[in-house]
């Protein structure tokens, strides 16, 4: 019996590693959700850093870190 996979979904965290309040959105690709962390933060923030993170889903339903944010 083949079970079929669930899809992988993206996701950008603030530094506490939850949900990002802006860009609290879910990505079908790590290059999506870092593309769209890059575009916000080039037009949205000044030159001070912000740390954004990135958690993909597992099959189990939770979340690992990508990319830890900072």
């Amino acid at each position: 019996m083949v079970m079929a996979s669930s899809p992988r979904w993206y996701r950008l965290v603030d530094q506490q590693g939850v949900p990002h309040p802006v860009l609290d959105d879910l990505y079908d690709s790590l290059d999506a959700a870092w593309a769209e962390a890059q575009s916000w933060w080039l037009t949205n923030v000044s030159a001070e850093p912000v740390g954004i993170g990135v958690e993909v889903s597992t099959a189990s339903g939770c979340w690992r870190t990508l990319r830890p944010p900072g």
